[in-house]
């Protein structure tokens, strides 16, 4: 039975990694799971200097899942690169950083910072507000995505993932922008814009008065986002969005994945990333499955 998976060049041990944002850089949960089992730990996002995140409260539980408004809170690419990398080496896994910014100035800083380091990829996050074109997320129009990607693509030494916003008109003109860029992967979905309101307060859940949701209650729009992804481009797809068993975890590589990504459960169930890891095994085992691979785009239409 063969779990790796290879993506732009890099192989895997499995096809499951942690969502940016929902596992640190695995120091938190080193104690609940063996990192040595996963196939990536995916970064929480990283910027060119410390960013502070947004006012509180800044999280709040929802209905099948939370709505978060952190504001990619993180210390910096200069504490990223010696602390966070350090610890991660310690381990038999692949390590994806998670890129974010405020302006594409922002990013290549970062990209370049990160080129001489013992990373393997690259996810740049591309629902950051872009704060030269009135806060307007990079991933929300096609000419802006296709842009900030082909300047990383051209100083990027590691494959380049873009992790695509669904907060958008037409997920598939978004996936082909940046495969028409030369992005060598792509990750979705992102948290889906929502909003809480306290009817005993009458006050917003989240002084940002909106939040990114994530949670069980957003998985069939990512299946259905992947699913169109993978129709409408040739380069591998992470995928993620609501991911909180081995079952969750296969439907996606039935729609078009070759890897996933567990991200709110992780908050819920710190084990659940390896959970998921033995549950595909055991869905091979059941089902005669040899490579994890052919698991892709499997389903029947």
């Amino acid at each position: 039975m063969n779990t790796k998976v290879t993506i732009a060049g890099v192989t895997f041990k499995n096809p499951v990694m942690t969502a940016s944002g929902t596992f640190g850089s695995g120091m938190e949960y080193s104690d609940f799971v063996d990192l040595n089992r996963l196939g990536a730990v995916v970064t929480k996002g990283v910027a060119n200097v410390p960013w502070p995140g947004n006012p509180t409260p800044r999280v709040a539980e929802t209905y099948g899942g939370m709505l978060n408004a952190i504001g990619l809170q993180n210390p910096g690419i200069d504490v990223f690169v010696e602390r966070d990398i350090p610890f991660l080496r310690q381990y038999d896994t692949r390590i994806i950083v998670n890129v974010c910014g405020k302006t594409v100035d922002d990013y290549l800083e970062v990209v370049e910072r990160l080129s001489d380091q013992p990373v393997d990829m690259l996810e740049i996050n591309v629902s950051c507000p872009n704060v030269k074109e009135g806060a307007i997320a990079f991933g929300q129009e096609a000419g802006c995505l296709y842009d900030i990607t082909s300047r990383i693509k051209n100083r990027a030494k590691q494959p380049v993932i873009m992790k695509l916003s669904p907060n958008v008109t037409d997920i598939t003109e978004m996936a082909k922008a940046a495969e028409a860029a030369g992005a060598d992967a792509l990750s979705l979905i992102n948290t889906i814009t929502g909003m809480k309101i306290d009817i005993h307060r009458r006050r917003f859940a989240l002084a940002n008065k909106t939040g990114g949701l994530s949670g069980p209650a957003i998985k069939p729009v990512a299946v259905r986002m992947v699913y169109q992804a993978a129709h409408a481009v040739k380069i591998p797809i992470i995928g993620m969005g609501g991911i909180a068993n081995a079952e969750d975890a296969v439907e996606f590589l039935l729609a078009g994945a070759s890897a996933v990504a567990v991200g709110a459960m992780n908050f819920a169930n710190p084990y659940a990333t390896a959970e998921i890891v033995e549950g595909i095994e055991a869905y091979m085992m059941r089902y005669g499955v040899e490579n994890v691979a052919d698991l892709t785009g499997a389903v029947v239409e």
